[in-house]
């Protein structure tokens, strides 16, 4: 698929995806239910009889998309609300949606990186201010990732999620400078990809998986399938020197 050619000396900030460009989200997530069934198990056992079966809870915090759709752009507050119904519809005491939470929220944090991430987020903060854009509810700081980050802008304190532009926006103003300056880099086509390219911005497509563009009519500026693939790429930029 031919692309944009990058405009390198117009980059001044990148701004970032997380889930599923610096790690995988769903096993991170699998491994959190299933942390948070056991402590249901000796916390809440009629709860975690109710929802026993693989994949109930799960799906009662899909169900909760349209049951809070004031909550549509806070993960963590549908993720407990969710847990709250279940101890409500087991009988048991919908005040342990919060501890039951926090074992989730604890567990959702301990990642694994892709093995290009750490060098690929060395690279770029030592030459740009690197944003975090995301949908999601990771904490960076929890992660560990915090030190390589000039700030976090998450769906929940916009308002709004990818491909909103406001996403886009926000992730420009938190580096100071505008979105014709940014080159945005995630692995998500519509989201990511998209989504930068109608806010105004350069965008690099990980593509992991040697997928086609589904776009018509639109392409990215460039596309990777390995973030080890930026340092070639953006090398000719010389490093900003009033970062």
């Amino acid at each position: 698929m031919p692309s944009i050619p990058l405009d390198l000396c117009r980059i001044r900030a990148i701004t970032l995806d997380l889930d599923d460009t610096l790690w995988p989200i769903w096993p991170t997530i699998a491994r959190a239910e299933s942390v948070l069934q056991s402590w249901l198990a000796e916390h809440a056992p009629a709860t975690r009889a109710l929802y026993a079966e693989p994949g109930a809870l799960r799906a009662l915090r899909s169900r909760m998309d349209q049951l809070r759709p004031d909550l549509r752009h806070d993960l963590s507050a549908l993720r407990r609300e969710s847990i709250r119904m279940a101890l409500t519809q087991a009988g048991e005491d919908p005040a342990l949606a919060e501890p039951a939470f926090e074992v989730f929220f604890d567990e959702r944090q301990r990642v694994d990186l892709f093995e290009d991430a750490l060098p690929a987020l060395e690279y770029l903060s030592s030459r740009w201010p690197v944003v975090a854009l995301s949908n999601g509810n990771a904490d960076l700081q929890r992660v560990g990732l915090g030190r390589y980050f000039h700030a976090s802008i998450s769906a929940r304190e916009v308002g709004a999620a990818k491909p909103d532009a406001r996403v886009f926006h926000r992730g420009a103003q938190a580096a100071g400078v505008s979105a014709a300056q940014v080159l945005h880099i995630g692995d998500d086509a519509h989201l990511d990809g998209l989504g930068a390219l109608r806010a105004g911005m350069q965008t690099v497509w990980l593509n992991r998986e040697n997928a086609d563009w589904p776009h018509p009519g639109t392409r990215p500026h460039a596309v990777v399938s390995s973030l080890h693939a930026l340092k070639p790429l953006l090398a000719p930029v010389s490093i900003n020197p009033t970062f």
